[in-house]
């Protein structure tokens, strides 16, 4: 228990979370990757919708996970949302994301130089083995 949170509330959420829940929300995991973003959707009801886009595509689109959770909400929805005007999010009950541009950057050794600079008793506060 935390200094001023009640004893029965708790810091997690502890509930199950039920994928396609009656509730008629979109769950979303997307994962971007350098060449390819993909998108899995588990809709209202239970189906599944994947969706594999181009990462950077300027011409179409200015962000993919963004574009991919606008063509499936249209999709299912059966009615256009254009690129141009926010998405109502209303009907998505959760977004995860991961990325793999940044471990691939690090793995290829690619990317800018950086230095990290820390106080004296800090030398060991970032450990990269």
């Amino acid at each position: 228990v935390l200094p001023g949170l009640p004893a029965e509330e708790s810091l997690l959420d502890s509930s199950p979370i039920i994928m396609g829940s009656p509730e008629g929300r979109f769950h979303f995991a997307i994962d971007r990757g350098g060449t390819f973003t993909d998108v899995f959707a588990q809709c209202p009801g239970g189906h599944v919708r994947v969706l594999k886009l181009l990462s950077e595509d300027p011409a179409n689109y200015a962000d993919a996970p963004t574009e991919g959770i606008r063509r499936i909400l249209e999709q299912e929805g059966g009615m256009p949302l254009p690129r141009d005007r926010p998405l109502d999010t209303s009907r998505i009950a959760s977004i995860r994301m991961g990325t793999t541009v940044a471990t691939n950057a690090l793995l290829e050794r690619r990317g800018e130089r950086v230095a990290l600079l820390v106080t004296r008793g800090f030398r060991d506060l970032l450990h990269v083995g």
